[in-house]
């Protein structure tokens, strides 16, 4: 559910920018905003700390990227701060649990999310497929720096769901103009058109098995969503598992930024390791958030099982 910002986007706003970087096209000098600076979005974050947590819902799930089927009522958190996606539907197993060790100091809970049948409920399929769970959002113009943050608990290797592919997606819903090409017939073509449209960014995790790989060894690394020709590309390998700090800041220039770091430490500049204007487009707003659970599909397996904790939206104010 995304709601409307409120009359403070009407208002000019000082930006602090932390960080500075060098753009590889064109060598630009550009600030940067490091993901959590300012302001935090209210109604836009969740620590689960609240032991009373719960999350109903609602079976079954939505699936309409596989089988056209929308089944309302869509699951929702006790606290309404997350949602069922209407187009995949969202992870089997969402559940509160204790925060496992090296967390935030003095979280006591964090949000566990896997999944066994990522498509059509009840079914399996003959491919990968993912679930959906969204986070509250507000629209916020990319002329406050909005940011999301958020830590992920990526757990030892041997406990992934044993196929080299996807695993796990922090993703972002923004706004950004999308040019068409010309169409018609020679002498009565129409030129290009531009429109608003909402494009789905963000951070995967994939899985490198050993037993699919020629290296002998299990490995992990982050595929990023999207460069500037819409292309996926890779991030940093994944050397350590643990607890890590993911974020992605939306700068008044129209670029996203990457950031991604192992511990629960406030991210900084070295941390950030991409800059893009994605699909090659100016981004004009940010959304939300949400995050991906994805498997085989097979009926038979489950998921990697993942968990996340103090997910939240920032602008920077006056």
């Amino acid at each position: 559910m995304l709601l409307r910002w409120n009359h403070f986007l009407s208002r000019h706003c000082l930006a602090f920018f932390a960080g500075t970087s060098i753009l590889i096209a064109g060598a630009e000098l550009n600030a940067q905003v490091i993901p959590g600076t300012g302001t935090r979005v209210e109604g836009a974050w969740d620590d689960f700390e609240d032991e009373t947590w719960e999350y109903i819902t609602n079976l079954p799930k939505s699936s309409t990227n596989v089988d056209e089927q929308t089944r309302y009522p869509l699951g929702q958190s006790s606290n309404s701060i997350w949602t069922e996606s209407a187009k995949r539907g969202q992870p089997d197993m969402i559940q509160r649990v204790p925060t496992p060790p090296g967390g935030l100091p003095g979280s006591k809970g964090a949000l566990l999310m896997k999944s066994l049948h990522t498509g059509v409920p009840g079914q399996g399929s003959r491919g990968s497929n993912q679930d959906d769970l969204i986070m509250q959002g507000t629209m916020v113009s990319v002329n406050y720096s909005p940011s999301v943050i958020t830590r992920v608990y990526i757990p030892p290797f041997e406990e992934w769901e044993d196929k080299t592919g996807t695993s796990f997606g922090f993703r972002a819903a923004v706004k950004a103009p999308t040019t068409t090409k010309s169409s018609g017939r020679r002498f009565f073509s129409r030129g290009p058109t531009t429109k608003i449209e909402t494009i789905y960014l963000g951070m995967f995790i994939q899985f490198n098995s050993k037993t699919d790989s020629a290296n002998g060894e299990d490995s992990a690394v982050f595929v990023v969503r999207a460069d500037s020709s819409g292309q996926d590309f890779i991030g940093p390998e994944i050397k350590q598992t643990g607890w890590w700090t993911l974020g992605m800041s939306f700068t008044p220039d129209g670029r996203t930024h990457y950031y991604a770091s192992p511990g629960v430490d406030p991210l900084t500049p070295a941390d950030r390791f991409a800059s893009h204007y994605p699909y090659g487009s100016r981004i004009q707003s940010f959304h939300t958030a949400f995050f991906n659970i994805c498997n085989q599909d097979n009926g038979r397996t489950w998921s990697t099982e993942w968990i996340i904790d103090d997910p939240a939206m920032y602008y920077i104010s006056q």
